[in-house]
């Protein structure tokens, strides 16, 4: 893309793929994900220089090394997520910091579809609040790529996951993989329903990635000295409030993370893959792929995505 803007600014092109640079590896790659993180890219939500690609996941085979890289190497089949951005292509050349070694059992579309939202729902749920069994918390968007994994490892931790979802068939979705209790928001106020549910208590966590239209509905959500997890921004950015609104709800507590600071170093990164494929591997957590796209169709995969028509997670087939 050489401007931001809607779907069509994405062209598909020939590129000259270089040799590795230092610390680079050249990935060929199986499969790719596509997240809504890359819509806030393509529209200048988030800036980046242009012209560039999109992409911030995908799986594959390295086919050369740069030099300094030891911890990949020819032949492996490897998987990533993080900036730069440009997965969405056939070849390219990656950091190689961002690359872990895929175990044998898990397959190149399960992990392009689920190395950025998996490792995403590792660390909101195991380190950004400290969950123990029996907690309830309330997950926004529960049908899509990350809430689904997160239904189902919430139940793996003993944790209670309300979800909201904005149908009957994503409520079933949500359902299926774990979720203890659905609201669907366009026929019911979440925020009553949490009440309801809960006993009036409201919950510990709240999980939300939609933003502006759910920010304040959240915070009412919350018990005292309740954990306000703001991770996304699927209706726009979060406007600007006073701090006096925590205070006034119960000295709730607020945090905008992002899975990059969590991963920075090598070695939390490796742990949180590590954690993700041990629970996919063992079966606990199934990912669900629900829209397959090839590479040329990427315009397509956003029109999908930002209609919220997708469930679970999409990918690209780069042939």
């Amino acid at each position: 893309m050489s401007r931001t803007g809607g779907p069509e600014v994405m062209e598909y092109v020939d590129v000259e793929v270089g040799a590795p640079g230092p610390g680079e590896a050249t990935v060929k790659h199986e499969a790719i994900g596509v997240n809504f993180i890359d819509v806030y890219f393509r529209t200048g939500l988030y800036p980046q220089p242009l012209p560039n690609g999109l992409g911030m996941e995908g799986a594959g085979t390295v086919e050369a090394v740069g030099e300094g890289v030891t911890h990949v190497q020819v032949g492996d089949r490897v998987a990533y997520a993080g900036r730069p951005n440009g997965a969405y292509a056939q070849v390219r050349n990656v950091p190689a910091s961002l690359l872990v070694v895929l175990p044998t059992q898990i397959a190149f579309d399960t992990a392009a579809a689920m190395m950025l939202q998996g490792m995403t729902a590792q660390y909101l749920l195991h380190r950004t609040a400290h969950l123990k069994p029996g907690d309830t918390v309330l997950w926004h968007a529960a049908a899509g790529g990350v809430g689904l994994i997160a239904c189902q490892w919430a139940k793996v931790m003993g944790v209670n996951l309300i979800g909201t979802v904005g149908s009957d068939e994503k409520a079933a979705l949500a359902i299926e993989h774990g979720a203890a209790h659905v609201i669907n928001y366009r026929r019911e106020n979440f925020t009553e329903k949490v009440k309801e549910l809960t006993g009036g208590e409201g919950v510990s966590v709240v999980y939300d990635s939609i933003g502006q239209d759910t920010f304040y509905g959240s915070l009412d959500c919350l018990a005292p000295l309740g954990l306000m997890v703001s991770f996304g921004n699927a209706s726009g950015p979060v406007p600007a409030f006073a701090p006096s609104e925590l205070q006034s709800r119960g000295s709730l507590f607020l945090t905008r993370p992002t899975m990059m600071h969590y991963t920075a170093k090598r070695e939390d990164l490796e742990a949180t893959a590590r954690s993700l494929f041990g629970v996919v591997a063992s079966g606990e957590v199934k990912i669900a792929i629900n829209q397959r796209y090839h590479l040329p169709d990427a315009a397509q995969a956003h029109i999908d995505l930002e209609s919220r028509n997708t469930t679970g997670s999409s990918i690209l087939v780069p042939r």
